[in-house]
């Protein structure tokens, strides 16, 4: 597991390219039977990813790093499947994940493995997890069964449809809120206005880009902005501080996870374009 440090807002405006990567960049997902994963400080999220083929694979607890004898001894877990069928093993139950199928997975359960149904068309399982005070139980979320919401305009290329999974109208969690958005074709903003919320951080996973494609992630405070270019598959951190948006050069998926003081969905600070430098 790797362990990453947060900037601050001064020391962020002094970050080179290369050190805002390594800071907020996540490209390390979606390995063929490994979990890679990063710790945050950030709300002490863990992002990661199982590509099970051929192979089941077991989520452990990283010891040194989270001094827990199983992952959800203290934790709580979102997962989205983005690759091929597969199936997710809490406790000995059986969850069967489709593509686009999601799992929450509350504190308290011991054993979590994960499953391809197919060793050539292996699942993408891409799970975020945050610290948990409470236990609540598992719950499966087939893509159909979340809550959409329709967002945005051709006229100013942010069309969008937002896909609830793990949110209070669908389920009680501890902290973690989680979905799917999926951008209209012509549309490439993921959010505009963008905006912050001091109240809790967010991860974004980008996905459903070209090899030749990429996504421009904005991040810092609105008046001295920077950016990150997102690959296919890759994930980037945002501080409570900082706002997140992107614009990509075709229209992408992304999953979005948030943990921290509040779990309302619309609990942002919206930044005026005019005030964006």
């Amino acid at each position: 597991m790797e362990v990453r440090y947060s900037p601050d807002q001064n020391g962020f405006k002094k970050m080179t390219t290369g050190e805002l990567r390594n800071s907020l960049l996540i490209d390390c997902l979606f390995q063929v039977n490994e979990i890679p994963m990063v710790y945050s400080d950030i709300d002490r999220s863990i992002t990661g990813s199982a590509v099970p083929s051929g192979k089941r694979l077991k989520l452990t607890a990283a010891k040194k790093e989270m001094a827990a004898e199983y992952f959800c001894e203290r934790r709580e877990i979102g997962i989205i499947n983005i690759g091929g069928k597969g199936s997710v093993f809490i406790d000995g139950k059986e969850y069967v994940m489709e593509n686009k199928d999601g799992l929450y997975i509350g504190r308290g359960n011991k054993e979590i493995e994960f499953e391809s149904s197919l060793k050539d068309a292996p699942a993408k399982f891409y799970f975020v997890s945050y610290p948990a005070h409470k236990e609540y139980p598992v719950k499966q979320i087939k893509f159909t069964e979340a809550t959409e919401r329709k967002l945005g305009s051709t006229a100013d290329a942010n069309k969008r449809i937002i896909h609830q999974y793990i949110h209070p109208g669908t389920m009680p969690t501890c902290q973690i809120v989680m979905g799917l958005t999926e951008l209209e074709e012509g549309s490439v903003w993921n959010t505009m206005p963008a905006h912050t919320h001091q109240r809790r951080s967010e991860v974004y996973m980008y996905f459903n880009i070209r090899p030749e494609s990429f996504v421009v992630h904005l991040n810092g405070e609105p008046s001295e902005t920077r950016h990150i270019i997102i690959r296919n598959e890759q994930a980037v951190l945002s501080t409570s501080w900082s706002l997140h948006a992107g614009c990509g050069t075709q229209n992408y998926s992304f999953i979005w996870a948030m943990g921290g003081e509040n779990q309302v969905f619309d609990d942002m600070d919206n930044i005026p374009m005019a005030d964006m430098r």
